[in-house]
């Protein structure tokens, strides 16, 4: 019997969908039947620069490039015949989320997926001399952000007695990350997070679980230095970044019916970089 990934019915929230693997993982539900809301600091049609400001510098590369594409993708999933939709959110604003999930659950109906994916991925500094205003805005962001959005969905979940969470780690919160304290603290954080909700979820119908990215080729990894990038695209099995589908293509697996079974793991999608490679 042929096994298919059918999202058909499902409401999912994507936050931090205006660009990279927020944006792969939208369309990714979206094309396995899933409405779709995106949830981001960023859209096209907010003019003010206060928040790519207030975020740093890949916000602010991103509005002054052009790479905002919040609206954009709910516009494509829409012409797959999905309903979609684009809200501004900032999950470090536990109003502003409460705000969105009432928003969703009002117009869609349920909010049975929700994948944390918002994050920051600039703070590049060795220990000594990391700031401590960006530790604590990635604390807020990576870790606590996280914590906003599946405290807001929980109680629709619990209700439904049907839910997934998808938390967004990475190698650097399971191996470390040389010049990365604060990003590295709050993605192994964010594996306890997913543990625990997976522990409380399981009860309701609800699981939990996180990927754990390797190097994936997305506008991020293309900021960064080209020298650096071949050095830890050498360090992985396959010699070669991810790609963002494939990020996607693990959390529609993950949000299906096929993986109802599976709760509370860490799913590396790394091209082995975790491995002791030489």
């Amino acid at each position: 019997m042929a096994l298919e990934i059918d999202l058909s019915g499902r409401v999912a929230l994507v936050t931090g969908g205006s660009r990279g693997l927020g944006r792969a993982d939208a369309l990714a539900l979206a094309r396995a039947g899933a409405d779709v809301v995106i949830a981001d600091i960023q859209v096209e049609s907010d003019e003010s620069s206060e928040t790519a400001e207030r975020y740093g510098p890949l916000a602010q590369v991103a509005k002054a490039q052009g790479i905002v594409y919040t609206e954009a993708t709910a516009k494509e999933i829409q012409d797959l015949g999905r309903r979609a939709a684009a809200i501004k959110c900032d999950v470090t604003d536990r109003d502003q989320v409460k705000e969105t999930v009432d928003r969703v659950v009002d117009e869609f109906g349920s909010v049975d997926i929700l994948i944390n994916n918002a994050g920051t991925l600039d703070h590049a500094a060795q220990f000594a001399d990391q700031s401590p205003e960006l530790w604590e805005r990635d604390l807020r962001v990576n870790l606590s952000g996280g914590f906003n959005c599946a405290q807001a969905v929980w109680p629709h979940m619990k209700e439904r007695k049907w839910g997934r969470i998808v938390n967004m780690a990475s190698v650097a919160g399971t191996l470390g990350g040389f010049g990365q304290a604060s990003y590295s603290t709050t993605k192994a954080g964010i594996l306890g997070l997913t543990r625990t909700l997976a522990m409380e979820g399981g009860r309701h119908g609800i699981t939990c679980n996180a990927i754990v990215p390797g190097v994936i080729g997305t506008e991020a990894f293309n900021f960064a230095n080209p020298a650096m990038n071949e050095r830890i695209v050498n360090r992985t099995v396959l010699k070669r970044p991810g790609e963002p589908e494939d990020i996607a293509n693990a959390i529609c697996f993950l949000c299906s019916d096929l993986a109802s079974y599976i709760t509370g793991i860490e799913l590396n999608v790394s091209g082995g970089v975790e491995l002791f490679v030489f």
